[in-house]
Order: C-alpha cells, then structure tokens, then sequence
C-alpha cells in the first residue's frame, strides 16, 4: 500500500522519489545548493515537473555544477547550450546560472561557504511548519522576500522571492509536508 503524500507528489515515480527523498530534506553541500537554486531558477514560468525530468542533462550540461568551470563559460559555451535540447533553451536563464556561478563564489569567499550564507536566513536551522493543505502553502515569505532581495544585491539572478521559497522548501530549509504526510516531521 502506498503510504501517504502531499498531492502534487502522486503524478508519477519520479516526482514520488523527489518528494519522498529529497524535498523538505535539509541540504548542506554548496554544490548541491548551487544546482538546486539553479534549477528552481530554470523554473521561471514552467513547472517543477519540466525541470525534473530534465535534471540528468543539466548535471552534464553544466558540468555537475562546478561553480568555478561555470563562471568561466564563454559566449561557444554558452551558444553549444543554447543548442542543446535537453535543457531549457532559454538565453536569459543560461546566462543568468553563469552570473550566479560567479556570485556564488564570492559569496562562498565571504562567507566560507554558500552554505553558511544561504542557511543564516532561517538561522541555521529548518522552519518546519505544520499546514493541513496544499492550499495553506504560501507561495513567498518574508524570509524568502529578505532573500531574494540579498542575492539580487550580490548579483544573482532567477532568484525573486517565489524561486527563493522553492528552493527553501527543496533544500528542507523549510519543511511543509502536509499534515497527512508520511514524511511530515512530527514536532
């Protein structure tokens, strides 16, 4: 018998695994918080959905999200991933993860790890709320807007407030399985 999820989870065995594995899931590792801000970025105007079935090709595209190759792409880089159809061809979003490439650096020099930085937000540790619904999920917070506005200021880009709760919730920076939920944490 399947065990209980939130609902947007159910489309498929990809999203079940996402959802059961890694959403809600405090993430620590820089590289994984770098594809992960990326890829909710990717998500401007399309659905999870699109992004995940494309995930494999992005960690080739992109080099397994080496910030340091990233931020040295060139303009024949940049045109061999506009062409390549197994990521989302969008000229701004490709470009965009190559200026976060380099943001993400400095912010990893400032602070010693992006780590560090991206999780101060929430105080070094998750917010783990307790809604009953889907439709009680908020799609911003005033975390995520304090955000979104920082790594704008630094030069980041496909991270307003909206993407910036995403990743929250995708790097268990915020955990809001829904009451019904089998992986809800039970605090």
């Amino acid at each position: 018998m399947e065990p209980n999820r939130c609902s947007w989870s159910n489309k498929d065995q990809l999203y079940k695994d996402y959802h059961d594995n890694e959403w809600g899931v405090p993430q620590h590792d820089d590289t994984r918080l770098f594809e992960m801000i990326n890829l909710e970025g990717a998500q401007a105007g399309l659905s999870w959905y699109t992004v995940l079935t494309k995930r494999e090709n992005y960690r080739k595209a992109f080099d397994n999200w080496d910030a340091k190759k990233i931020a040295k792409y060139t303009d024949k880089k940049i045109e061999s991933l506009m062409a390549d159809a197994g990521i989302i061809r969008n000229r701004l979003k490709i470009n965009g993860t190559v200026l976060n490439a380099k943001a993400f650096l400095e912010v990893q020099k400032e602070f010693g790890s992006f780590d560090k930085y991206i999780w101060s937000f929430v105080g070094g540790e998750p917010i783990i709320n307790h809604f009953k619904s889907l439709s009680e999920l908020p799609a911003k917070t005033a975390i995520s807007d304090a955000m979104s506005k920082d790594l704008l200021k630094r030069g980041f880009k496909f991270v307003g407030s909206t993407i910036c709760y995403a990743f929250m919730q995708a790097t268990g920076m915020v955990d809001d399985h829904v009451a019904d939920c089998w992986r809800r944490k039970k605090k």
